[in-house]
């Protein structure tokens, strides 16, 4: 048994290893660039030796057999010289080592016996040369078969075997005395060879280890671990590869941007941990479906879409859309049935994009009409859309030029008290008169200055000229006020506005500053320090279009809110839509139930008036009793005595 294992422990040691395809490249690699060298510096050493046994020993022996063994050597050069720069397969590396390992064998032993061919030959001085020649060609060989450990080994025992065995027999000293430095050379050569190929192996395998461990880095990098799909950084890589051959090719691409409807309310009655899961399951969907296309994870609740070769524009939306229909599907928790579903922009290359860039805004762009108009659904930008980037691209700008203290405006619209028909207040809203691009609606320019951060520089000419016209007016009137995230996600903005606020000398305790639910999504904890803040100093905290956002009842909870306004989506034919007078009369009750004042906003007829009326509202605002006035038709509304007076047809 142990000669069995030390018998395979050495036919290993002299055969040419696969178990690492790394290693044999490496070795093939190195091994290219050594062979030209040797086969040199045996050629020059045999004809070297032949020359100067040309006089002595017989043609065939000095010119034939050095010219045949010279033929062979060439052959194996100019293969060498051929794959040099190759980057072969493992088999193909395996396969041209083992053929060198079976031809150094040959090699060796075809010159061996060529050179003690040449002993008879000539006297002591020539046998020396022999002696010399097959001593440090051997030598030369080891060192450039080293990256194939076998090799070398064959070659040194054929050659030096047979050296030392023949000279050590002559009995004659100096040939003894050279066998046996000889061996000792070859031993020590043979172990620095040992000691190199060990180096050599560790290199590689320490180089695979690396690229390993880079590749693991890579790919979590390139991964987001929650859901297992790609993260934003493998979106843009993958889609800018994408991109590059679509180019090539002069093929289509398509862009799904795609973001989740419901999930803020989910995370934040549930918590994080069904969050996670429920995103998880989302991606599990997503990948479950998809078949050509790969989704991504932007981050959030926001994923993405690639798809190569999409089909026709109105297939596209209708898969668009089956895909949103499964998303949509309930989902199973252990914490009970959550519903969600998924509004998804889409821009298709090279169709109105021509870049990364630009495919990706305009997929976001989409997106944003679709959550705004088809939510839930699917939105394929169009011509219409690129029409309607270029005229908010133009306001965007005509904005960054803009006078603002000298354009902007202020008009009022009185909230009223519809039990007695008595002005409690007026609503501040914004107007805007461009030089260049003359009037433009606050639902238009407002969203723009936002999504551009700049609604900031808006907020403080606009709060200065409402609160200058309020001081006017007599004390009961209250001012309400609208806010934007932008304006309560820095302590720096707070500052800015209790600033305005104490300047103006308007009595803070008559000031109702508007928030959306939405400006809660950018940082919860700092909007509410920020809203604590303003409380602090006596305002009063709205919220304003309550009902259309996603905001927990537990976070509003926690606000320090003075009043809701209930938004005209739900006011609009009260009388007429049963869902809606339902919204209403539980909105009107959650108010009453937290302590807090109810303003329903986008009152236009009197049978809305009085629906409300039966519900129990209070304060409304609307066209019905006055469209949004000039400041002196506001000062002038607010002295009427009459509540029927007050009444302005419109």
């Amino acid at each position: 048994m142990n000669i069995h294992i030390a018998w395979r422990g050495i036919r290993n040691f002299m055969s040419v290893q696969n178990e690492n395809p790394e290693l044999l490249k490496a070795q093939y690699r190195a091994f290219t660039r050594q062979m030209p060298m040797m086969y040199f510096i045996l050629l020059s050493s045999t004809w070297a030796l032949a020359m100067t046994h040309m006089r002595i020993a017989p043609a065939w022996l000095t010119l034939g057999v050095p010219v045949l063994l010279t033929g062979c050597c060439l052959l194996r050069v100019i293969f060498w010289l051929r794959t040099r720069n190759s980057d072969p397969s493992p088999d193909l590396a395996h396969a041209a080592l083992l053929r060198t390992n079976r031809l150094a064998g040959g090699i060796a032993m075809a010159f061996t016996l060529w050179s003690f061919a040449l002993i008879p030959y000539g006297d002591a001085y020539t046998r020396s040369h022999v002696a010399f020649y097959m001593a440090i060609t051997v030598i030369s060989c080891i060192f450039c078969l080293m990256y194939v450990r076998s090799a070398a080994f064959i070659v040194t025992l054929i050659v030096n075997g047979a050296f030392i065995a023949f000279f050590a027999s002559t009995a004659q000293p100096t040939f003894v005395a050279i066998a046996i430095n000889v061996l000792l050379v070859c031993a020590g050569m043979m172990s620095i060879l040992l000691t190199n190929y060990r180096n050599f192996e560790s290199m590689v395998v320490s180089k695979q280890q690396s690229e390993a461990l880079s590749c693991e880095n890579f790919r979590l990098a390139n991964l987001d671990s929650l859901t297992g799909l790609g993260n934003r950084r493998a979106f843009f890589a993958e889609l800018d590869a994408e991109l590059g051959r679509a180019q090539a090719t002069g093929v289509r691409l398509a862009l799904g941007v795609m973001d989740l409807d419901g999930f803020k309310p989910v995370n934040d009655l549930y918590g994080h941990s069904v969050g996670d899961r429920l995103l998880a399951e989302v991606a599990a969907r997503l990948s479950s479906t998809l078949k050509a296309s790969t989704a991504f994870r932007l981050g959030g609740d926001e994923f993405a879409i690639i798809a190569p070769l999409p089909p026709e524009n109105t297939q596209l939306v209708i898969n668009a859309n089956a895909i949103a229909d499964k998303l949509r599907e309930p989902y199973l928790l252990s914490e009970g049935t959550v519903h969600i579903s998924a509004s998804m922009g889409i821009a298709v290359f090279p169709e109105l994009a021509l870049d990364c860039e630009q495919l990706f805004e305009r997929a976001d762009y989409a997106l944003y009409h679709a959550k705004k108009r088809q939510r839930g659904g699917a939105v394929l930008f169009d011509s219409d859309h690129e029409y309607q980037i270029s005229f908010e691209a133009k306001i965007e700008s005509a904005l960054k030029q803009a006078d603002l203290k000298n354009e902007l405006s202020v008009v009022f619209q009185p909230i009223i008290d519809i039990h007695d028909q008595w002005t409690i207040g007026f609503e501040a809203l914004a107007r805007w008169e461009s030089p260049q691009l003359g009037k433009i609606s606050p639902a238009c320019f407002i969203p723009i200055a936002e999504r551009a951060g700049i609604v900031g520089s808006l907020t403080k000419p606009l709060l200065e000229k409402a609160l200058a016209a309020a001081s006017h007016w007599r004390t009961p009137l209250r001012l309400s006020f609208n806010l934007s995230a932008h304006d309560l996600n820095s302590s720096d903005s707070v500052l800015m506005l209790i600033g305005i606020i104490q300047r103006s000398g308007f009595d803070p305790t008559r000031l109702d500053l508007e928030i959306t639910e939405t400006a809660f999504a950018h940082d919860f904890e700092q909007v509410t320090q920020s809203v604590e803040t303003l409380r602090r100093m006596g305002c009063g905290i709205s919220l304003d279009d309550f009902g259309t956002g996603y905001s927990s009842l537990t976070r509003l909870h926690a606000l320090p809110l003075t009043k809701f306004k209930i938004d005209r989506s739900f006011v609009k034919d009260l009388h007429l839509r049963p869902s809606s007078y339902k919204i209403v009369k539980s909105l009107l009750a959650l108010s009453a139930d937290m302590g807090l004042d109810c303003v329903i906003e986008g009152v236009e007829t009197e049978e809305e008036l009085a629906a409300l009326i039966a519900l129990g509202g209070t304060s409304v605002q609307g066209y019905l009793f006055a469209p949004p006035l000039l400041e002196h038709e506001a000062a002038k509304f607010a002295a009427e005595a009459s509540g029927a007076n007050r009444m302005i047809a419109v």
